[in-house]
C-alpha cells in the first residue's frame, strides 16, 4: 500500500500534467484566434455547448459532473478573455435578484460585469458592443414593454438570443428559480439540442391557443408564446414564439404557418428569427452527486 506522501506525489504529478495540457491548449487557442482574425466578436455559444455535451458524454467516475462543467466554463471564459475584450452586462432591476449569479456561473468569476437597471439600455449597449453580451430576464406573458421586441428587426448588428441560463443548474445562486436569456450580435448555430425564438408580425391578434394549434399542425412544437401590440402602429401585433429544435426563417413550415394563419384572419407580414439556445443540461446529463442522490435544479 502506498504511503500518504507517495499518494500526494502522484497527485502533484497529475496536476503538473493537467497544467501542461492547459498551457498546450492555450497555444492551440492562439492559432484559433489568428484564424478568426477580423471577427469582432469571438464567442461561439454552440461550440461551447458542444464541448460540454461531449465531455459529459465521456465522463465516468465519482467526480461530480456539475463541478466538471464549472471547470470547463472557467477554461472557456479565460480563452474568450485572451482572444480580446470580453465583458457582460447584467439586468439588475427591482425584485430581480439572482441574474448576477447566473451571469457569473456561466461567464466566469473574473469576467468584467456591469449592472443595468433598464432592459432597453442593456440591449443598446450590447448592440453598440460596449459590453460583449447581456443577461436579461426570460420573456413572460403580459409584459407591457418586453425587451425582446427591440430585437425584432433585421438591422445589421442587432443582438440575438444565444443562450439560456442556468446551463448547468442553479447551483447556490440566489433566487434559484430565476431563468435568463443571453443576447449578443452573433448568429445561432445548431448543436442538435436546440430551441429557437421567432417573432411573427401580423396584422391582427392571433391567440396563443390558435397559433399553437396552427404550429402543431405544420409540425412545430411550441414551448412558449406571448404577444405585444405596438400602440404607435395600430393593428400590428408581434408574437414571440419559442420552438423546439433549430429553425431557420427559410424552413418550409414557416410558409405553411403563413397559409394556415390566413385562414383564421391573421395575415403574417414578417417572420424574424431572434436566435435561440443550446438546451441546458438535464438531471440525466449531470448525474448523481457523490452521495448517489440527484440534486434538484
Amino acid at each position: 500500500m502506498k504511503t500518504l506522501e507517495e499518494l500526494r506525489n502522484a497527485i502533484d504529478a497529475i496536476d503538473d500534467q493537467l497544467h501542461d495540457l492547459i498551457m498546450k491548449r492555450t497555444e492551440i487557442i492562439e492559432d484559433v484566434r489568428m484564424a478568426k482574425k477580423g471577427e469582432a466578436i469571438k464567442i461561439r455559444p454552440a461550440r461551447e455547448a458542444e464541448i460540454i455535451y461531449r465531455l459529459l458524454g465521456r465522463h465516468s467516475g465519482i467526480f461530480p459532473r456539475r463541478e466538471l462543467v464549472r471547470i470547463w466554463r472557467e477554461i472557456i471564459n479565460a480563452t474568450l478573455s485572451s482572444e480580446g475584450p470580453f465583458s457582460a452586462g447584467v439586468f439588475v432591476g427591482e425584485d430581480c435578484e439572482g441574474f448576477w449569479d447566473l451571469a457569473r456561473d456561466q461567464y466566469g468569476s473574473f469576467t468584467p460585469m456591469t449592472q443595468y437597471a433598464s432592459t432597453r439600455r442593456l440591449v443598446e449597449v450590447v448592440q453598440a458592443q460596449e459590453v460583449t453580451l447581456g443577461i436579461l430576464p426570460i420573456p413572460v406573458r403580459r409584459d407591457d414593454d418586453p425587451w425582446w421586441r427591440r430585437l425584432a428587426t433585421t438591422v445589421e448588428g442587432t443582438p440575438r438570443i444565444i443562450a439560456k441560463l442556468p446551463f448547468a443548474g442553479p447551483g447556490n445562486a440566489r433566487s434559484a428559480e430565476r431563468e435568463a436569456l443571453v443576447i449578443c450580435p452573433v448568429a445561432m448555430e445548431p448543436t442538435g439540442r436546440d430551441c429557437t425564438y421567432m417573432v411573427f408580425e401580423s396584422g391582427g391578434e392571433l391567440t396563443e391557443a390558435s397559433f399553437a394549434r396552427t404550429a402543431q399542425k405544420v409540425g412545430f412544437d411550441v414551448l412558449f408564446a406571448t404577444d405585444w401590440d405596438d400602440p404607435t402602429r395600430p393593428q400590428i401585433w408581434l408574437k414571440l414564439v419559442e420552438l423546439d429544435g433549430f429553425v431557420e426563417e427559410t424552413d418550409p413550415r414557416i410558409d405553411a404557418i403563413r397559409e394556415e394563419c390566413k385562414k383564421i384572419g391573421g395575415d403574417i407580414s414578417r417572420v424574424i428569427k431572434l436566435g435561440g439556445y443550446a438546451k441546458p443540461l438535464t438531471e440525466d446529463d449531470l448525474g448523481p452527486d457523490l452521495q448517489g442522490q440527484n440534486r434538484g435544479t
